[in-house]
């Protein structure tokens, strides 16, 4: 360990290089190293492209079981001045929630890669190097501690991406990823007006200018222009989500990709909007999120139940899953916004699920367009007879994503649907039996969603696999080849562990969903106007009186504990920033020029 600006910087390093660095720029490194292939070898740039983000995957795990989940604050963290004049650092980092995304990241990334040996055979060298490039900056998204470093990752996805879709995609690429890029730019703004704002919000209170997201929690912000400022960020995030009504650009975005495009885009991209909800929305702005959190969570149930419906109807697999994604995303919604620790830690996981089970069905469905060139449900029928082992994959993965217990899905739906229950009621219902409170009526209705995705999923698997062969270009299929088997193997292996064993990814998400709870409940606990839910243990209950030895200050993060291997503390003052401005955390707006 190294001291540096009064935070242990740890020395885990990769050939000299301090691990999270190494994650996101290797495959940047490895993307030039791909253009000094001849074009005309094009096997040899499919295998170098693996190596690289298998490399990548293999290097990304110390994060997992070298993360200690029981210290609060950030892990790995690297600082450097980038534009010191202006408060900008190179300043990286990774919590339990950042850990699990970036693995997630790098596993589809090669998974994504070994996909497309036989389904891209133009332009080869550009589409594995554009996705190597992708890598960087999704990676990027998820450590970034500095808003300036973040917002610079986050805008440098969509030129990947956008390549992706109008270079490879089907025939109607051109308006998807046209679509794709004006969506998310639009929402992208106004977030950049929001951060510059939060910028010059902190000026005012502390003298200092700075980026450093740490230190910007940390904000005096009266009720105004937190609303204000959570809109602009959360459009920007419910875009990326997608949250119902911001989701038309998907549907069209999904069908065009190539398939490892969209297993990136389910599995990853989407997982960049919920987590900006979650390490930025959410702790910065604590009393708008508690002031939005009910329209959120009946948009997000409107996605649900919206979702499966248009799933149900549809004739092409492919939009078939991508409209499944409204559905599954608005659960995510539903769990980080029932604002407690089980409905936090469910949809967070299930972000992971949703990126394995709905990955894994881009994946099967890209294998079945390979061989027959359509993706019409129509056209198929009888397949399990020619393809026994594609059949069996594939129900597997369906099972997954419909939540049946004992696979990942049904992990993260449960505990989401629990948390929802138990959330904070609005109001409480008479009816003819008694009372019940309103998040217990939003329970049942989502619940609806999982029988829906049953109904969907299991449908769509009937008239593909069972029943005669009623087309005989389905006759002579070839069943699953061994780089495909390959390919599913080991998101299926993940799919069953997170099902059966949750509890070593649950593990790593405890500290940093008491962390989240508690800086969003500061307000209201400081104000006295929320109670706990009955029986509920929230980091943020301890504030009341005396901390509690190795828990975490009212500000949500760690304070004073500068001895703990790879953690990042909190900045020294923040627990006196908190105690200066009591009219802040009580909601009153500051004027103009008032320092906390």
């Amino acid at each position: 360990m190294t001291e540096s600006a009064g935070a242990m910087v740890t020395t885990v390093t990769i050939l000299g290089v301090p691990i999270l660095s190494f994650l996101i720029f290797f495959p940047l490194v490895g993307a030039a190293l791909l253009l000094l292939i001849p074009s005309s070898k094009t096997q040899a740039v499919r295998w170098a492209a693996f190596a690289i983000s298998v490399i990548t995957f293999v290097a990304s795990i110390p994060l997992f079981t070298l993360f200690d989940a029981t210290k609060p604050g950030m892990q790995f963290v690297e600082r450097a001045p980038w534009v010191p004049s202006l408060g900008v650092s190179y300043s990286l980092g990774v919590d339990g929630i950042s850990v699990l995304l970036i693995l997630l990241t790098t596993f589809l990334s090669a998974i994504s890669i070994l996909s497309s040996f036989t389904a891209i055979t133009d332009k080869v060298k550009a589409y594995y190097a554009t996705l190597l490039v992708l890598e960087t900056g999704m990676i990027g998204v998820f450590a970034a501690l500095d808003l300036v470093l973040f917002y610079v990752f986050w805008e440098a996805v969509l030129i990947p991406m956008y390549l992706i879709i109008g270079v490879w995609g089907g025939p109607r690429k051109i308006y998807a990823a046209v679509k794709f890029i004006l969506y998310t730019v639009a929402g992208s703004l106004l977030m950049l007006v929001a951060i510059l704002y939060l910028y010059f919000s902190y000026h005012a209170a502390y003298g200092d200018y700075t980026f450093d997201l740490m230190r910007l929690y940390e904000t005096p912000l009266g009720r105004t222009a937190q609303l204000w400022l959570f809109a602009a960020f959360a459009l920007a995030f419910a875009i990326k989500v997608p949250m119902f009504p911001f989701h038309t650009w998907l549907p069209d975005a999904h069908v065009e990709a190539p398939t490892a495009g969209s297993v990136i885009l389910a599995g990853v991209l989407l997982k960049m909007g919920t987590y900006g909800f979650i390490r930025f929305a959410m702790p910065l702005f604590p009393e708008a999120t508690q002031a939005f959190a009910p329209w959120i969570i009946a948009l997000a149930v409107i996605g649900i139940i919206y979702g499966a419906l248009v799933a149900m109807v549809q004739p092409d697999v492919k939009k078939l899953v991508a409209y499944s994604s409204v559905s599954h995303l608005g659960f995510v919604m539903l769990g980080l916004f029932a604002l407690n620790p089980q409905g936090l830690q469910g949809g967070i996981l299930q972000m992971i699920n949703h990126g394995l089970s709905t990955g894994a069905l881009f994946l099967a469905v890209g294998m079945i367009y390979e061989r027959r060139h359509t993706r019409e449900i129509s056209e198929f029928g009888g397949l399990a007879g020619v393809l026994p082992w594609f059949a069996a994959f594939f129900l597997v993965i369906c099972l997954s994503s419909l939540g049946l217990p004992g696979l990942n899905g049904f992990v993260g739906e449960f505990l989401i649907l629990l948390g929802t229950f138990r959330a904070y009621p609005l109001e409480t219902i008479q009816i003819g039996l008694g009372e019940i409170q309103t998040y217990q009526v939003v329970a049942a209705i989502s619940a609806v969603g999982v029988i829906l995705a049953a109904v969907y999923l299991l449908w769509m698997y009937q008239r593909v696999m069972f029943g005669p062969v009623t087309n005989e270009k389905n006759r002579n299929l070839r069943d699953i080849t061994p780089r495909e088997f390959w390919t599913l193997a080991p998101v299926i292996a993940l799919i069953i562990w997170i099902g059966v064993f949750p509890n070593p990814f649950l593990r790593k998400l405890d500290v940093s969903v008491s962390q989240l709870m508690e800086r969003v409940n500061a307000h209201t606990l400081a104000s006295g106007s929320m109670e706990p839910a009955a029986g509920e243990a929230t980091a943020g209950a301890a504030t009341a009186g005396e901390p509690v030895a190795g828990e975490t200050t009212a500000n949500g993060f760690a304070a004073g504990d500068s001895t703990a291997a790879m953690v990042e503390p909190a900045p020294s003052e923040s627990a006196a920033a908190v105690e200066a401005a009591p009219e802040s955390a009580a909601g009153t707006a500051p004027q103009s020029g008032d320092t906390p």
